[in-house]
């Protein structure tokens, strides 16, 4: 029977304390935990904390937000959507489900991993409909090349923040450009509440589109008949059932307030990762030199060599008791998708040599020495032949 691993630094640590039991412990003794005034109150907070006049819908999880949001633009089968080749496949799924087609597009260049805005652009047919773009590793995608794009073809933008959460583009909040953004909460997110997500819109009616998709095309939740304000209700639109719970409201709300100390944290050990590793020749550094804004420092990416065996250093590090892994492994090779997407010559190079590094709020600085130092050992014996 296989043992399982004692790692020395996790991929990712829970950001937890006295705080989060005590958010759980309340709602459980108010007797009320589906959605309820703290979903409320989440929703509120968030909106509060993004700015731009947006309005907040907590849901089920980041994938239910996407689709959501594609199905609230008015996307259907045989539209075309222009989503991200450097991603997780949610993305594609959303679309996908809804009956559209993804169509790639490729990252900038091997130290930049945003969407490129020439290659955006070079995609958009007349079946067109959106697009989506994905904050990777919660660094802004360049924002006015994409908007001014968005303007040209009169076509929606979905942003996918789900590695975002406090992030900025010259000092205004990503998820506030978009249409529509789409935020997960994850386990290993910037805030994490095990599961759950929040849809952001600013435009009245789409936010009424997004509320009834969440809740069966309800007029009326059940916690307001509950509390006596209504007996029955009418239903305006099929829906679905991608309501946030009132635990995870809780978490959402004191990890919302963790937020700015926990990204701070996480830039500093982002910048230790770039003293510690710059300068080895087999490393690339993406994003070492981002200046569109402030990043949320979300993971820990690295480009391999092309002449170093990946899985032996991922081996290595696993005998020395770092944790590492892959974001992500390439679209084309899915069986779901490798005959329906085109070639992302860039981003399916990178998908073949990134690895990611630990990267927690309460990781230490001795920690991240620990898994350079692995790493150095790793490439060293990591060659090819």
């Amino acid at each position: 029977m296989a043992t399982m691993t004692k790692w020395k630094v996790q991929l990712f640590k829970l950001n937890y304390d006295q705080r989060e039991k005590q958010a759980v412990s309340d709602v459980l003794d108010s007797g009320w935990i589906t959605m309820g005034q703290k979903t409320i109150d989440f929703e509120n907070a968030f909106s509060s904390y993004l700015g731009e006049g947006v309005q907040s819908i907590a849901v089920a999880n980041g994938t239910a937000a996407l689709h959501i949001a594609v199905l609230a633009l008015g996307i259907k089968a045989g539209d075309e959507v222009i989503v991200p080749s450097q991603t997780f496949i949610a993305d594609l799924n959303a679309v996908r489900v809804c009956g559209a087609i993804p169509v790639l597009a490729d990252i900038t260049n091997e130290s930049d991993w945003s969407m490129d805005p020439i290659d955006i652009e070079s995609k958009i047919t007349e079946k067109t409909r959106a697009i989506l773009i994905v904050h990777y590793a919660g660094y802004a995608c360049d924002m006015d090349a994409i908007m001014k794009i968005c303007e040209k073809y009169k076509l929606p933008l979905i942003e996918d923040c789900a590695h975002a959460p406090g992030a900025d583009y010259k000092e205004k909040k990503l998820g506030t450009f978009g249409d529509v953004s789409a935020w997960s909460f994850f386990s290993n997110k910037n805030m994490s509440c095990g599961e759950g997500g929040m849809v952001v819109v600013k435009d009245p009616a789409l936010y009424q589109s997004c509320k009834n998709l969440r809740s069966h095309g309800m007029t009326v939740a059940s916690f307001d008949r509950m509390k006596g304000r209504a007996v029955s209700y009418d239903i305006l639109s099929p829906g679905f059932n991608y309501r946030m719970d009132e635990i995870r409201a809780a978490l959402g709300l004191v990890q919302l307030d963790k937020l700015p100390e926990s990204n701070g944290r996480r830039k500093e050990l982002t910048q230790r990762y770039f003293k510690n590793l710059s300068g080895i020749p087999q490393i690339t550094l993406p994003f070492k030199y981002f200046n569109r804004g402030e990043a949320s420092y979300h993971i820990m990416p690295i480009l391999l060599d092309a002449n170093l065996d990946r899985a032996l250093i991922i081996d290595k590090m696993r005998e020395d008791g770092v944790q590492t892994s892959i974001h992500y492994p390439a679209i084309q090779g899915f069986t779901a998708y490798k005959d329906i997407v085109g070639e992302t010559p860039k981003a399916m190079l990178v998908s073949m040599r990134e690895l990611t590094l630990p990267l927690y709020p309460t990781m230490t600085d001795s920690e991240v020495d620990l898994v350079c130092q692995s790493l150095i050992q790793a490439i060293g014996s990591g060659k090819v032949g």
